[in-house]
């Protein structure tokens, strides 16, 4: 059985020109999900990909009731094939067969039970996570229950995917070392490296602290055939004293083959953690804070824009709210800040050094999700406004916004060969 997305009728969103001109600097935006609609209270957890075809795919939770991250949940896609100018309604991916359970670790966690007792015939389908294969085909991950982990596979451009197939025990190999009762993968999108392996970032918690999320440790999941297969990776950071929460993770590859993972977590020090690996599973350097990326506490994204030799030089993009505010204010060392002023950075020099920025949007604004297609303009998938002004956890829309070098940069650059 297969799902398809609707993408015979696409209804316009917005007008948009025909391309992005490489002298003009240029940014555009659409709403692609909007809380209330479609039957569900709140849609978060973005991801967004561009296939090898040049098709966009847009992809986030679906979260009907609570809107909170244990609700009943289910992953909905839209697809583009004409750079973002229209999109395919709505569409559910693939669920396993057979009865899927609650997550036992959930049921039991206090907190949860005070905060939004989990309703027993409910199920949350969490953490969407695309990879896009250089020679046509699309990986597809989501965790069911933050329990249990399931790969789909597309070959048809992202219109049908396949039925999800279980790889829980990938996780299951962690448990001697790390005894999880939650497991999450990315979200928003993997990797394939130059010799053909898939990299996902993966968390895995013992879920006895808060939303049960909590402690945790991250790593990294990988296939080196084609998605059949799926092993763990090294536990990316075992020495911490006090251990630091390290969780929902970006992931890049570098000019150099080496693999670097961009890392949430609550230290005290307020910035992003950086740790790389030559392969993208074992050998990871202890992670290392980059003093230039503030850390709100937040999903960030990263992705590769251009490479030296394939393009005119190295560049690679990140994303994230820039803030360490909390309702205008200082806020206390390693707690949470407002989400807002999402701002994209630009590195030339394999994430050395940020020296570009320019703010997306300076208001509500939460995690996101970059993709870059062939003609160079950027796309951003993200958390944008809130429901009542106040949560930055009631994300009112998911928004896309498009583009181009010349924008983020003022007309200091422009990518080769785009239009």
């Amino acid at each position: 059985m297969t799902s398809r997305l609707s993408c015979g009728i696409f209804v316009s969103l917005v007008l948009f020109t025909p391309a992005l001109p490489a002298a003009e600097p240029r940014l555009e935006k659409t709403d692609l999900f909007e809380a209330g609609n479609g039957g569900h209270k709140l849609y978060r957890i973005p991801g967004i990909v561009v296939t090898a075809k040049g098709s966009i795919l847009a992809y986030c939770e679906a979260r009907k009731y609570s809107g909170l991250d244990w609700d009943d949940i289910e992953i909905l896609m839209r697809r583009s094939t004409d750079g973002g100018k229209t999109w395919s309604d709505p569409a559910g991916l693939p669920r396993p067969h057979g009865k899927l359970e609650r997550n036992p670790a959930a049921l039991a966690n206090a907190e949860l039970a005070k905060r939004a007792p989990l309703a027993q015939d409910q199920i949350a389908f969490n953490n969407p996570v695309a990879i896009v294969d250089r020679n046509g085909p699309i990986h597809f991950l989501y965790c069911v229950d933050y329990a249990r982990s399931f790969y789909l596979r597309s070959d048809d451009d992202g219109v049908t995917f396949s039925n999800p197939v279980e790889i829980t025990g990938a996780f299951e190999a962690f448990r001697k070392e790390y005894d999880w009762k939650v497991l999450a993968t990315g979200p928003a999108h993997g990797i394939q490296l130059k010799n053909g392996r898939l990299v996902v970032p993966v968390w895995l918690a013992t879920a006895t602290g808060s939303n049960a999320h909590r402690p945790n440790r991250m790593a990294t999941i990988y296939s080196d055939d084609n998605g059949k297969n799926w092993q763990r990776g090294d536990i990316v950071s075992k020495e911490q004293d006090p251990p630091i929460e390290m969780n929902e993770t970006a992931v890049a590859q570098l000019s150099d083959g080496r693999v670097m993972l961009n890392i949430r977590n609550n230290s005290p020090r307020n910035r992003r953690a950086v740790a790389f690996s030559p392969d993208g599973a074992t050998r990871w350097t202890e992670p290392a804070f980059d003093e230039q990326l503030n850390e709100p506490i937040c999903m960030a994204s990263l992705c590769r824009m251009s490479e030296k030799g394939k393009q005119d030089r190295d560049r690679l993009l990140f994303a994230n709210p820039d803030n360490l505010l909390r309702f205008g204010k200082e806020m206390k060392p390693g707690s949470m800040a407002d989400r807002k002023n999402l701002t994209v950075k630009l590195s030339y020099d394999e994430g050395k050094t940020w020296p570009v920025s320019r703010v997306l949007d300076p208001g509500f604004s939460g995690y996101s999700d970059l993709a870059v297609g062939p003609d160079g303009i950027i796309y951003c998938l993200y958390e944008r406004g809130s429901t009542n002004g106040k949560d930055i956890f009631a994300t009112h829309y998911l928004t896309i916004a498009r583009f181009n070098l010349e924008w983020l940069t003022q007309g200091k650059d422009s990518f080769a060969g785009a239009r």
